[in-house]
Order: C-alpha cells, then sequence, then structure tokens
C-alpha cells in the first residue's frame, strides 16, 4: 500500500512538473508548432524527476556507475514511447476536440494518468527487473 501510495504521488509530481513546464513553454513562445514544442519541454522534465524518483523510492535501485545509469535511464525512456504516445494522443485529441483552452491540460492529465499506470508495470519487468 505504501508503495502504490508512492507510486502515485511521484507520478502526480511527474504531471505537475510536466503540465507546468507546457505552462511556461507557452509563455515564452506563441507560434507554429506551440503545442508540440510543449509537449517534448515537458516529457523531457516530467520523465526525467519521475526517473530519478522511481529508481531510487520505487524499485530502490542504486546505480553502479554513469554507464549503468545511462543504460537505465534509456531502457527507462524506451518503456516510455508507448505511455508517451497515450499522454500526447489525449493531449492532442482533447485539444482538438473541446473548445476550452484547458482542455489540452485535462487530456495530458488523463493521458499521463493511464501512462503511468502502464509504465509502473513495463518498468518492473523490462527496466528494474523486480
Amino acid at each position: 500500500m505504501k508503495l502504490t501510495f508512492l507510486y502515485a504521488l511521484f507520478a502526480l509530481i511527474a504531471i505537475l512538473v510536466n503540465l507546468g513546464t507546457q505552462l511556461f513553454s507557452f509563455s515564452l513562445y506563441k507560434g507554429p508548432f506551440e503545442l508540440y514544442m510543449a509537449l517534448i519541454l515537458g516529457t523531457i522534465t516530467g520523465l526525467t524527476v519521475k526517473y530519478i524518483l522511481d529508481k531510487k523510492y520505487i524499485f530502490s535501485y542504486v546505480s553502479r556507475n554513469i554507464f549503468d545509469d545511462t543504460r537505465k535511464f534509456t531502457a527507462y525512456s524506451c518503456m516510455g514511447l508507448i505511455t508517451t504516445m497515450i499522454f500526447w494522443g489525449m493531449e492532442i485529441g482533447f485539444d482538438l476536440f473541446f473548445n476550452f483552452e484547458q482542455a489540452k491540460y485535462v487530456g495530458g492529465a488523463l493521458g499521463l494518468i493511464i501512462g503511468y499506470t502502464l509504465k509502473y508495470r513495463l518498468d518492473k519487468k523490462w527496466v528494474f527487473g523486480t
């Protein structure tokens, strides 16, 4: 139960970092492909925060060296490709189909919740092997 709570808390933190980065990106840049730029920046920051928290507190993994950590982060990122497609699809879909400014954030948050639920299972089996 404690692990589930921590994972949900870390997912919430990563969601807030991701969407906060997007909001910041939108405040700096208005123009062609602004949504896609914000999605990329938010994904990078959210992924990095989530990796650091998951590695230490969820999977109790201690990297042996920088190469080991890079390999784990690469595997962690690859497992996130499927979940990122879910997240981006939800956010872009909500932005296209709903007529209110915050729709993209609602879609993004829902996509991240679905994605993180799936990602835990993928990481547990394929990245950290616990």
